[in-house]
Formats: C-alpha cells, sequence, structure tokens
C-alpha cells in the first residue's frame, strides 16, 4: 500500500479547479463575460444547454470549500483567476474582483495551503474576443498588462504560478473543432492562436522575471502519451509524428525555442502558415512544466485523412469521459518530459469522471480510489527513477460544469448537490484523508 510517507519531504498534495467552472456569480461584483458565457448561452453548444452562471457556487462559498481541503489534509490548491472578473474588458480593473481573489489567497493561507495560481483557464474576456482574440496578436500585450497587475497584486504571498492552462485546448479544441469557445472551425486559425498563446506565456514569463523577486512561474500542457493503433510500421512512424504535433508543439518553442520540424513540414505541405517569430519571447526560461494527464491517444496511419492520421479506440478499461485508464503513460510521460526539457514538473492535473451515484448519502466511489492510487504509484516510481516531481493535484475537488459536457461529468473527489449546493464528500475524499495522514 503506497504512502504519504513515500514522497519526498516537501512534495505537494493538492487539488485543483478551474474559475468559471466552479465560481458562478458571472454577473456578480462587476464581472463581466468570458467567451464561455457567451458559448455555454448559445444554443447546442453544451449538454442540456447548461451554463457556469452558477455552477458551484464557489464565489460565495469559497471559506467551506478551503475547510474541505484543510480536513481532507492538502497542502496545496491549484485555481484560476477570472480574467474578465478582474479585468471585465480585459484592461479596466476591477477591484471587487480583485478583491475576491485577496481573500481568497488569504483564506488558504491561514489554513497552511500554498496558492498556485493559473493565469488563463479558457475564460478570455468577451470583449478581447470581439478584437479578435487570439487570432490578434496584440492578445500577448492585453495578456501580459493583465498578468502583470496580478503578480504585483499577489505576489508577496503567491509565488508558485502558471501562466496557461493547456494551451493545445485553447487552440485547437477553440478554434479547430469547434468543441470549445470561441467555437471556431479551422486549422490555420487553431496554428496562429497557438502562437499567439505561446506569445502571451513568454511575456508573462518576462513580466515575471521584472516583478517578482520571490516564486516560480511555468506553463501547464496536456500530455497524451501517443501510441501505434495497430502493428504496420506507418503507424508507428505516425505516433511518433502525432507526439510532436500535440505534445512537442507547445514544450519545444518554450524550452528549445522552435517548433518541432516534423511538425512544421506536415503543416507546411497541407498548405498550412506556420508563425515562427517571437520565439526569443516564447523561450523565456521557466521554472517548470505542470504536466495534465489523463489517458493515451492511439492513432494509425491514414493516408486518407488530411493530417496523414486517425485515431482509434483503444481495449482498455475508460471513465465516464470514454478516456482509457492507463497509469503507464503518466509513467512514460514524466520520464519522455525529463529527458527531453530538463525541468522539475508537477502533475497540475490527474483524475477522472465516473458513475458517481449519491445513495443513502454516500458515494462509493471505489474506481476513483483505484485510479489515484496505480497514478501515484506510477509517481512515485517516476521519482524513484530520478524524474524532478515537486507536487501531484487531483482533479478536481468537486464536482463542476465539465465545459460542453455541462454537468453530465462528475471528477469531482466531493460530490456537489447543484439544487443546493451541499458538499457531500465521496469515499475517494475519505480515502485521500487517510492517505494524506500515512
Amino acid at each position: 500500500m503506497i504512502k504519504r510517507s513515500d514522497f519526498p519531504k516537501g512534495f505537494l498534495f493538492g487539488t485543483a479547479t478551474a474559475a468559471y467552472q466552479i465560481e458562478g456569480a458571472v454577473a456578480e461584483d462587476g464581472r463581466g463575460p468570458s467567451i464561455w458565457d457567451a458559448f455555454s448561452h448559445t444554443p447546442g453548444k453544451t449538454f442540456n444547454g447548461d451554463t457556469g452562471d452558477v455552477a458551484c457556487d464557489h464565489y460565495h462559498r469559497y471559506k467551506e470549500d478551503v475547510q474541505i481541503m484543510r480536513e481532507i489534509g492538502f497542502n496545496a490548491y491549484r485555481f484560476s483567476i477570472s480574467w474578465p472578473r478582474v479585468m471585465p474588458d480585459g484592461k479596466k480593473i476591477n477591484q471587487k474582483g480583485v478583491d475576491f481573489y485577496n481573500r481568497l489567497v488569504d483564506e488558504l493561507l491561514e489554513n497552511d495551503i500554498t496558492p498556485f495560481i493559473t493565469l488563463y483557464h479558457w475564460d478570455l474576456p468577451l470583449a478581447l474576443d470581439e478584437k479578435g482574440g487570439w487570432l490578434n496578436p496584440d492578445i500577448a500585450m492585453y495578456f501580459r498588462a493583465y498578468a502583470t497587475f496580478m503578480f504585483t497584486e499577489l505576489g508577496d504571498r503567491v509565488k508558485h504560478w502558471i501562466t496557461l492552462n493547456e494551451p493545445w485546448c485553447s487552440a485547437f479544441l477553440g478554434y479547430f473543432t469547434g468543441e470549445h469557445a470561441p467555437g471556431h472551425k479551422n486549422l490555420q486559425e487553431a496554428l496562429i492562436a497557438a502562437h499567439n498563446l505561446l506569445r502571451a506565456h513568454g511575456h508573462a514569463v518576462q513580466a515575471f522575471r521584472e516583478e517578482v523577486k520571490d516564486g516560480k512561474v511555468g506553463l501547464t500542457n496536456v500530455v497524451m502519451k501517443v501510441e501505434p493503433g495497430d502493428a504496420r510500421p506507418e503507424s508507428f512512424l505516425t505516433a511518433g509524428l502525432v507526439d510532436k504535433l500535440v505534445n512537442a508543439w507547445f514544450h519545444d518553442p518554450v524550452v528549445f525555442g522552435r517548433y518541432p520540424e516534423e511538425a512544421v513540414k506536415v503543416y507546411r505541405e497541407r498548405g498550412l502558415r506556420v508563425l515562427e517569430d517571437d520565439f526569443e519571447i516564447i523561450s523565456t526560461p521557466i521554472d517548470f512544466f505542470g504536466v495534465n494527464y489523463y489517458t493515451r491517444t492511439l492513432v494509425v496511419y491514414d493516408p486518407t485523412n488530411p493530417l496523414g492520421f486517425s485515431y482509434v479506440p483503444g481495449d482498455l478499461p475508460k471513465t465516464e469521459m470514454g478516456w482509457e485508464i492507463y497509469p503507464q503513460g503518466l509513467f512514460d510521460m514524466l520520464v519522455y518530459l525529463k529527458e527531453r526539457y530538463r525541468l522539475p514538473l508537477y502533475i497540475t492535473e490527474n483524475g477522472m469522471a465516473g458513475p458517481d451515484k449519491l445513495i443513502n448519502g454516500k458515494v462509493e466511489d471505489d474506481y476513483r480510489i483505484e485510479y489515484i492510487e496505480k497514478h501515484l504509484e506510477k509517481v512515485l516510481e517516476a521519482i524513484n527513477a530520478g524524474v524532478d516531481v515537486r507536487g501531484y493535484f487531483i482533479w478536481s475537488l468537486m464536482d463542476n460544469f465539465e465545459w460542453a459536457h455541462g454537468y453530465s461529468k462528475r471528477f469531482g473527489i466531493v460530490y456537489v448537490d447543484y439544487s443546493t449546493q451541499k458538499r457531500i464528500w465521496k469515499k475517494s475524499a475519505h480515502w485521500l484523508k487517510e492517505f494524506l495522514k500515512s
């Protein structure tokens, strides 16, 4: 049985959330609309027409939620700032919104919980989207100004910062597949958005170096273990290429100051323009990479597909999201990231959506306990193999608005009854409390 004491001294065990998924209060105290407010209120974009208008009402219940973290025994909490709450139009400061995050940070510190702040978790101010959003090169400087303000406001107490959460999702789900806000479907736009996201990241890191004397800053990417879906040699080569398109595209520029050549070639052969400026800014040195890991990706060579490959389903047990449960992929990717980039790592998200049912006041989510335990075993295995992993954040503290899936998926270790906003510990939360004592 794995124990907390097996992990290095100072290792952070935390949980993670995102502003639009939990806060609610979308029109209170001067908050402006975000692209997710507009997207979720557009018919047909989310399951059941669900929105984040109320979500988990964390804006009013944050003290209760911090107490839950403390009682479970977490020593860190990763949360995001709502850019439109602190700057409703993306530029002008809204002090009431800023005050909320000051209160939240103070509450965490009073309870011996280390705040880990993500500056951008997908909720772009709608006013900036109307100026072109992530397609507008000026967005990098808007983001720099926002980041600079947050560093000066909270940097005296917050020592761990993440610029962006999963820029792959912001760019490709937001601008290519249309599954996420703002809902565009154009691959060229996705490449432009990806580049501007990386430019914004670089500018924020530069601002951090100028403003914060004591702290660490990094970038969180979704990391997928890409494997061939059949035994053809072409599919093995394809898996290596897709790894460059999905993973290295958002890591290489930050460390090496360039996109992976194989991926650039693929896009250019298809008549797409790859932006290759500002790499000096993009590669401003960071202190760590955040790793969001959930599953693997199986691909096969497919010359009929515009990009030369297709995704195929695997045969492993799956979560309610349809994602395969594959702990070995986490170990493999931690080793890969260590060998390729030589940076400290934090697992900033790991968790599962389960078929959670509240029965007689309890949620018996043994499958989630098994999921967490098996992934923690692989984290420990990676640490023992020499990978510098410094923390693990469970996604998520509580059930919440799961983007296009609305409230149909439950990722939390705490069950939320959305009709009453009552928080109910699942069996996994009780298990974690015992683990964190061990």
